[in-house]
Order: C-alpha cells, then structure tokens, then sequence
C-alpha cells in the first residue's frame, strides 16, 4: 500500500461495548451495511474488532472473541473479497485463525505484543503487517493514574527495543500507533499531539487513532456522539505532524480531510 498519500481506516466494532455507541455492529446484516458505507466513502482499510479496549473494559474470553470475528469475517470476505481487511486484536490465537482462515491482511495490536507473549513470534510467521501501539497498562486500569517522566522519551525507547525484537523474528512490515488515550492523561494526549511528528525518527509509517475519544469530548465538554468537528480538528494536526493512516469511525469526514491536506501540499497539481 502507498502511503505517500494518507490512507483511512474505517473501524467497524463488532461488540456490544464499544464507547461509541453508534459503532456497535453485531448483526450479519448490520456488518455488512457498515462495510458497505465505509467502502463506499473511501475507507482504504477495514479494521474489525471484536473486544472493546476502552478505558475500563473488561474483553471477552478467546473463545467469544472468535465467534464474534466468525460471524464478521465471514460475509465480509464473501462480499468484499479484496478489500483490505485489519483484525484488532491482542491475542496471537486469534490473529492466526483471522489470517488462516479469512485472510485477514493486518494485525493491529493495542498491548504492543505485552498482553501475549506469543504475538511477535506469530505475526512474523504469518507473515502479515502488525500495527504495534503503544499502551501503558491494561484497559481496566491503564487510566488510573497514567505518569511518565519523559512522554516522548519512553515512547520512542520503548518503539525501538519493540521493534528490535519484532526484526529479530523476522518480522518485515510495522506501523506504529502511539496510543491516544491508552494509558495517557488528557494533557498527555495532548502533548504527545504537540510532539508527534519525533516519532518520523523511527522511519515507519505512523497510525493515529483518536476517532471521538475522551480526550476529545472531556475537552469539549461534550460526548463521543458530539465529537466529530473536534476529531476532524485533531485529525487535520496529525496529518501535519507526519501521520500515514488515520484510525476513524466517519470515514467521509476523514476522507475529505486527507483530500484537503494532499491538496495543500501539492496545489499544482491538477486533479484527475
């Protein structure tokens, strides 16, 4: 995939759970429409979830998790055969059966390969790009009390010893989240914001997912279905700070975003 323009990737979250209540998709039916849209809008990536990682969360067991992505993956594959599918998921089993079984096109990660020992030997097996993120903690605690010496710092030592241990597998194709709102105060999010283009420092292409999050909507005083104005602000900042994909519920506000950036950065060329 080229990433010199901006890619989307449009979530689909087939769970009961997930903190924007509009996302949640759990019939075969409502899949498919969500699908649909996201295509239609211009969703270059479709990254399916099964377990709800919000702060507080408590995720199903494997086996929940694996019905969930049974009754997902399945017609989407039937349907969208060469859409570009993404697997949100922080278990190696799970990432396996997603590859194996529905040719799944990407791991995305958001414990960073902690919650599983076993993902950065899978992955590499597979063969399969991997979204590694950053996530201090786990979903029912990473929001108690998050701190950090050095934000910055630590991210970017703890990219490079992850991603040192994911080449030693083997492993060839990574994209590096940072991890809005994964064990990060509001006023982290906001200065690694304010900092994100050092992560360029690690040559890899950089994922923001900040779709309606709290650090938008708490700011705002608001909630996560009055977000999208705040979420097209932070992702218009990201896309000026280096990122390569963009994470998003609403795929055609984020499209049209991208569209507007590109076009600034090259206005002498006409469009097609």
């Amino acid at each position: 995939m080229d990433l010199s323009t901006p890619r989307i990737m449009g979530i689909l979250n087939v769970t009961p759970d997930s903190f924007y209540v509009e996302s949640r998709k759990q019939t075969e039916d409502d899949i498919m429409v969500r699908a649909k849209e996201m295509i239609e809008e211009g969703a270059d990536i479709i990254d399916v979830g099964a377990c709800s990682t919000r702060p507080g969360a408590e995720c199903p067991d494997e086996i929940e998790e694996m019905r969930r992505l049974h009754t997902a993956l399945h017609p989407l594959r039937r349907a969208f055969p060469d859409a570009v599918i993404s697997v949100d998921t922080f278990r190696a089993s799970v990432a396996r059966m997603c590859v194996e079984e529905y040719n799944a096109d990407i791991i995305n990660d958001i414990s960073g390969g902690q919650f599983d020992d076993k993902m950065f030997d899978t992955v590499a097996q597979l063969g399969v790009p991997y979204i590694l993120t950053h996530t201090k903690g786990t979903p029912n605690h990473m929001q108690d009390h998050p701190h950090y010496d050095d934000l910055m710092h630590e991210m970017l030592t703890y990219f490079a010893e992850r991603v040192q241990m994911l080449r030693d597998r083997g492993q060839k194709d990574i994209v590096i989240d940072p991890g809005f709102g994964f064990g990060k105060s509001l006023e982290h999010n906001y200065m690694l914001l304010n900092q994100l283009a050092q992560l360029q420092l690690m040559e890899l292409p950089i994922l923001v997912g900040v779709s309606r999050k709290r650090m938008i909507y708490n700011l705002l005083d608001t909630t996560p279905e009055h977000s999208l104005n705040g979420t097209t602000v932070v992702n218009t900042i990201a896309l000026t700070k280096g990122a390569n994909i963009l994470r998003v519920h609403d795929v055609k506000a984020a499209k049209e975003c991208v569209t507007i950036f590109h076009k600034m950065q090259h206005p002498a060329i006409k469009d097609s």
